[in-house]
């Protein structure tokens, strides 16, 4: 596809990413890719950010609303939605933009991902259930003994890698990051990585502001009505998983909500960590961000 150019606007969570790309896809008049693993389920809304019905009728966006909490969602499947969503993108158009936070299925995007062996769903389950029952230090601790290599790869904060990685290792007996040095694969379409850089304070102000402003939008309801699925991989996500102690009774609903403050800042603190770690990033204030992403007509 000669002369197209796909925008990357990565950031942290709360940053103004969704604002920022439905402008500069409007100035472009073009459609808008969505790179968030929660977005795309339909019955996630509140508690995920996900864009309002005012901004998706300004522009079209494609993997929001597309999948089930129950559907099996994977970097592996954003990069063939995403490909085919953009091939039907730039029939019409020269420029597509592509936001998110979720950096691994940027990656898968703009480089590929390697081929690697399918993961039992049994056991996937059990250690779904194990950790569910157990907590993530049962995770770690599994996860040092399977396989340590992972285990001190910086990832062994992250409930739904730990998972994902002991997962692979006890199917396949062999580590998931043997499969992750694969060459970049080479995609036909420009492609030019942007990420939004702001003050940490101001970062961390705008998460509890809107962390409350969810509360008040009705979280609390949205996570009643999905209990009853709350073993789902989907559902162990920040926003979601605290308030389950809350409907357990085991904790105030001011320490969860606090609680979600707490994580979703950590959650912004790796994506940053993230981002930092990619080359080819820009990373520059959102109005500054604005202006270079119009300069590449």
């Amino acid at each position: 596809m000669k002369n197209k150019k796909l925008i990357v606007l990565g950031g942290p969570t709360a940053s103004g990413k969704t604002a920022l790309a439905i402008l500069i896809a409007q100035h472009f008049n073009t459609q808008i890719l969505s790179a968030d693993s929660r977005q795309c389920y339909r019955e996630l809304n509140i508690g995920v950010a996900k864009p309002s019905e005012e901004e998706l009728k300004q522009v079209q966006h494609a993997f929001i609303n597309s999948h089930s909490i129950q559907d099996d969602v994977s970097a592996g499947t954003f990069e063939r939605y995403g490909l085919a969503a953009l091939d039907t993108i730039f029939q019409q158009h020269d420029v597509a933009v592509c936001v998110g936070g979720t950096g691994m299925y940027m990656k898968a995007l703009c480089e590929g991902i390697d081929e690697m062996p399918e993961t039992n769903a049994d056991i996937t389950k059990q250690v779904e259930n194990a950790y569910h029952e157990c907590g993530i230090k049962w995770l770690q601790d599994e996860m040092l003994k399977q396989d340590e290599r992972f285990y001190h790869s910086g990832e062994n904060k992250n409930p739904s890698r730990l998972i994902r990685a002991l997962s692979f290792k006890l199917s396949t007996g062999k580590s998931i990051l043997e499969y992750r040095n694969h060459q970049a694969k080479t995609r036909d379409f420009e492609i030019f990585k942007l990420c939004i850089d702001m003050d940490r304070d101001e970062l961390y102000q705008r998460i509890n502001k809107r962390v409350d402003w969810m509360m008040e939008a009705g979280l609390l309801e949205e996570v009643r009505s999905l209990l009853p699925f709350r073993s789902l991989k989907s559902l162990n996500t920040v926003g979601y998983s605290e308030l389950f102690d809350y409907f357990d009774g085991t904790q105030s609903l001011q320490y969860c909500v606090e609680k979600i403050k707490q994580h979703s800042r950590n959650y912004a603190k790796r994506q940053i960590t993230w981002f930092k770690n990619q080359t080819n990033y820009q990373f520059l204030p959102p109005d500054d961000l604005f202006k270079l992403a119009l300069s590449l007509e």
